[in-house]
């Protein structure tokens, strides 16, 4: 209390100057998002009574936090959170409460930013069994480190009677939930609930509907497995490797990222620098929201929090910058069960029979009965009954297959990013690392004022050895492992359980020793491949193929990042600026491999003409000058970019690799190879007849400026969109579905979302430029709806406002004191 205190005196100068300069620090108005005048802006300190923060606005809708304790900080992030987010924070709590069939129907689907269910039914299943086993109220209880710490468990009720807070005090405008019934007051159970289930989105998250599916032999399935009988240890093992291996590739997640730092040694201050581009959902629980947290004398903080969640979790302070990217380490393995003769609900383990576990579940559905199903959980997890489509685990009677998600005892990953801001350098970033040890599914890359670089994969990962992969694996698990990192180990040897490392926090995971980790190198950079290339030329090697592949080919994106920032690492003398010009250069690596030679493949065909598809001649004729002087840019300016887009979606999906290129890949040449486009590849004519006759029929030219065809519409305003898709290997990652009837690419679905350029100069304050492409607010009414999508179409920046000075001195700074009413 007395280093708030202190804090804050020496604020209230600072405030009384700016507001006698003419900024309205104390006003409570319509500007600041969903503030109502009952707030009581005022210059008294905390309330003693409750829970208060002060929260300041500066442009864009970004508040700064001023709190005394981290349960007060905890109360203004949630309050603020509510404020722009309310309706889609109150859908995903219906969510992890097991309660979308009672209000949304059982057959309707959720959005998919808590699990893969496909339908509400299975996701109530899952959580309402998460709910009633009290799995997370155990983790709560469990002491730190293996547990949350006391400093979170404080944030998160700060963060609950925040948003509780605002609820009571006023008026839902956002049309998505007004006046809904389902939007309720929550508890830190909900809070935390929320938690574990991003926690789980790699593993129990992404079968929920397998796990709550699963019956065994001759009791009624439901879904998808219900059609699956075909035992999987039958299945053919290259269709079941390829299975796994779609089913874990990072390529095809709606999330991803890029993210690198550069070290003293490259820059102009003789600093780091760290440019971070997640990509992430524009819609629903997945979006990040930009806050600053301070606790004076503790915690001073910036960056994009996770919807729901307390803390900052990609951002920067003073001294050191971090970002994530999707990580390659598979975050979960399978125990293949002998099943006792006599009952298929029983396994044996060293020839002893083990039962199984029964949850009972009961789901309210709107219009219906309650439905209720038994989930059958194992020693080492929830009896599945497939991964993904591709890959079916029917139970058998005599096979069961288990889902071991060591994620699923894991509530530390608030802990990790709490600990990482309070870092300084990424020394400390990596000791947080190591303490806490609470990432499940993605790599950290980080920068400091002292010139230093790290790229790290501490994540939470099964601690499946080489070793015990040839020694356990069943037939099944020597098909997949090789090629995906999923294990499928034999669950009636005792001794081939996963063992621990003497420095991991919880059993059966890695220590954060044996994590894939650079250190200081001139770049480290990674865009969703494994850790071998962080910087290609100080490959990583070494570590257990759980974590990723080595020596295979990576994508037209981490080619086009290595690229890229190899070559400013190497011109030197780096800033900020250079930082921006990257994330918006929207290069199009696959553009610059293959369109000079698609452009001659078009020009050599007889007549001018290809056949389509569908067996008709097409004059491409019109094509091949447009292929050859586009700038192979994904600018929204770009003549021939949006030709060149739909061209090599039909080539690549129609068309194998090993097809399309004269020189193919060479580990020893990862980042050049493969390369050479084959002109004379069948599918290229074809490719060219369809695009042109899709582009034809839709009216839209061949050498259309790509922003009139890739585009969002806020406020009734069409905003061209920069940017291109993970099949052309560009930075600026955007995913939008084709809708020909709508324009071309109408709408956003996921990429570029929370980006920041971080450095130092020398001075107290960092320099930082931040965006957040779809803005503070989903709500419609709200002015932080779309400004900075705004920003984004324009290919602009906010500059942050992190030292006091220039948070106070802000014009458009406004200032609410928001407190609990008890």
């Amino acid at each position: 209390m007395l280093r708030f205190l202190d804090g804050y005196c020496r604020t209230r100068p600072l405030l009384r100057r700016a507001a006698l300069t003419g900024a309205a620090l104390l006003a409570v108005t319509a500007a600041v998002p969903q503030a109502s005048a009952a707030t009581g802006a005022t210059e008294r300190g905390p309330s003693g009574s409750g829970l208060s923060a002060v929260i300041r606005y500066t442009e864009n809708g970004i508040p700064h936090i001023l709190a005394q304790d981290y349960a007060h900080l905890g109360f203004g992030t949630g309050w603020a959170q509510a404020a722009d987010q309310v309706c889609v924070l109150a859908d995903g709590f219906v969510t992890v409460a097991g309660e979308r069939s009672r209000w949304f129907g059982a057959d309707a689907a959720p959005d998919g930013s808590l699990s893969s269910a496909a339908r509400n039914l299975s996701s109530d299943l899952y959580f309402k069994g998460v709910r009633e086993s009290g799995t997370v109220e155990k983790l709560l209880a469990t002491p730190a480190p293996a547990g949350p710490t006391r400093d979170l468990k404080e944030l998160m009720r700060g963060w609950a009677a925040g948003y509780n807070a605002w609820l009571a005090q006023n008026k839902i405008t956002d049309p998505a939930c007004k006046g809904a019934a389902w939007v309720r007051p929550v508890t830190v159970l909900d809070v935390a609930s929320r938690g574990f289930a991003v926690s789980v989105l790699g593993g129990q998250g992404r079968a929920v509907d397998d796990i709550a599916a699963a019956q065994p032999p001759g009791r009624a399935a439901s879904g998808a497995a219900a059609a699956r009988t075909e035992p999987a240890a039958g299945a053919d093992p290259a269709a079941a490797a390829e299975a796994a291996r779609a089913f874990f590739d990072t390529g095809r997640y709606d999330m991803g990222s890029n993210a690198v730092a550069f070290s003293g040694s490259t820059t102009a201050s003789g600093r780091g620098l760290l440019l971070g581009n997640p990509h992430y959902p524009w819609q629903g629980g997945r979006r990040f929201w930009q806050s600053q947290q301070t606790i004076p004398g503790e915690l001073n903080v910036f960056g994009g929090s996770l919807l729901g969640t307390a803390v900052v979790n990609i951002g920067f302070n003073e001294k050191v910058a971090w970002s994530h990217t999707v990580a390659t380490g598979t975050p979960v393995n399978l125990h293949q069960f002998t099943l006792d003769p006599a009952d298929p609900t029983a396994y044996l383990v060293d020839g002893k029979p083990e039962k199984m576990t029964q949850r009972t579940v009961s789901v309210q559905v709107a219009g219906a009965d309650p439905v209720t199903r038994t989930q059958w959980w194992t020693r080492y997890g929830p009896v599945v009954t497939g991964l993904g489509p591709g890959l079916p685990l029917p139970w058998t009677a005599g096979t069961a297959y288990a889902l071991n998600d060591p994620n699923a005892a894991n509530l530390r990953g608030s802990d990790t990013a709490l600990a990482m801001g309070k870092a300084r350098t990424v020394s400390g970033i990596q000791d947080a690392l190591k303490r806490t040890q609470g990432l499940p599914w993605v790599n950290t890359v980080a920068a400091d004022s002292a010139g230093g670089t790290l790229f790290t994969q501490s994540q939470v990962l099964p601690r499946i050895t080489d070793e015990l992969a040839a020694r356990c694996s069943t037939p099944l698990g020597r098909a997949t492992y090789p090629v995906s990192g999923l294990a499928v180990l034999d669950g009636a040897r005792g001794d081939c359980a996963l063992g621990s490392d003497p420095d991991a926090v919880q059993p059966g995971v890695f220590g954060a020793g044996k994590a894939p980790t650079l250190r200081d190198a001139p770049y480290a950079e990674n865009s969703n491949d494994s850790a071998w290339l962080a910087n290609a030329d100080r490959p990583l090697t070494g570590y257990e193929r759980i974590w990723g592949s080595l020596g295979t080919p990576r994508s037209l994106r981490t080619r086009g990042a290595v690229e890229d920032v190899s070559a400013m690492a190497a011109k030197g003398g780096l800033t900020v600026a250079d930082l921006q010009k990257q994330q918006f250069a929207n290069r199009v690596p696959a553009g610059d491999l293959a369109a000079a030679d698609a452009a001659k493949a078009c020009a050599a065909l007889p007549g001018g003409a290809a056949t389509a598809s569908d067996g008709r001649p097409v004059d491409v004729s019109a094509a091949c000058a447009v292929l050859a002087g586009w700038d192979r840019t994904a600018d929204t300016g770009s003549r021939g970019a949006l030709l060149f887009d739909r061209f090599w979606r039909k080539l690549t999906a129609g068309t194998a690799a090993k097809d399309l290129w004269l020189v193919p890949f060479s580990a020893a040449d990862p980042v050049r190879t493969p390369r050479t486009l084959d002109q004379a590849a069948p599918g290229i004519g074809r490719a060219l007849a369809d695009t042109v006759a899709e582009l034809r029929a839709s009216g839209i030219a061949l050498d259309a400026p790509l922003g009139e065809h890739q585009f969002v519409v806020r406020g009734g305003q069409k905003l061209p969109v920069p940017g291109g898709t993970e099949a052309l290997g560009v930075w600026n990652k955007i995913e939008a579905p084709w809708n020909a009837a709508a324009g071309g690419y109408p709408e956003v679905v996921h990429g570029s979302s929370h980006i920041q350029a971080v450095g130092w100069d020398g001075g107290r304050c960092p320099v930082a430029r931040t965006l957040l492409t779809y803005g503070q607010s989903s709500n419609p009414n709200s002015p932080y709806y779309a400004d900075q999508t705004r920003l984004f179409s324009q290919e602009r920046w906010v500059t942050s406002r992190f030292c006091e000075r220039d948070i106070l001195t802000s014009p458009q700074l406004k200032v609410v004191w928001p407190r609990e009413r008890r």
